[in-house]
């Protein structure tokens, strides 16, 4: 009998877990949309970006290129709670926070070695389809350089 209820009571934990993922709009494979977009030329480009459940926490696997054409690759696990957690695969920063604003929309802040080097805003548009990312940071000359990424949801 324990163990029923053992069993049940996990299985309603990971339903209610998996519906409050299926609800959140940034799950996904998000590809790169380079018509719609306005790129920073010599900056990385983002091609796909996935995110996914990992437990209670979300992980956002990045995939592209970076300024020399060189393939870029980087993963970040955490929680939309604005509080930093690591990135592994990208020496130009090592922490990304994200923050909820409201149900469709995400302020990120990347730092390096706890500094602000690039901050922006995640727009997921109202029938789920697209999301744009504006994204201000700095070029390697120190100077402040805004990209805006138009991602199509897969």
């Amino acid at each position: 009998m324990k163990a029923r209820k053992a069993v049940l009571t996990l299985a309603v934990c990971l339903f209610a877990v998996g519906i409050c993922f299926a609800a959140n709009p940034y799950m996904g494979t998000w590809k790169l949309n380079e018509a719609k977009s306005k790129l920073v030329a010599g900056m990385t480009k983002n091609n796909t970006v996935m995110y996914e459940a990992a437990g209670d926490s979300v992980k956002v696997t990045v995939d592209g290129v970076d300024g020399s054409g060189k393939p870029a690759h980087n993963e970040w696990t955490g929680k939309f709670d604005g509080k930093d957690y690591p990135v592994t695969g990208d020496p130009s920063y090592d922490t990304r926070s994200y923050k909820k604003v409201n149900g469709n929309t995400m302020d990120l802040t990347i730092k390096k070695g706890g500094k602000v080097v690039g901050s922006g805003r995640i727009v997921v548009s109202a029938d789920g389809k697209s999301r744009t990312v504006t994204l201000n940071t700095m070029d390697a000359m120190g100077m402040s350089v805004k990209s805006v990424a138009v991602y199509d949801k897969q």
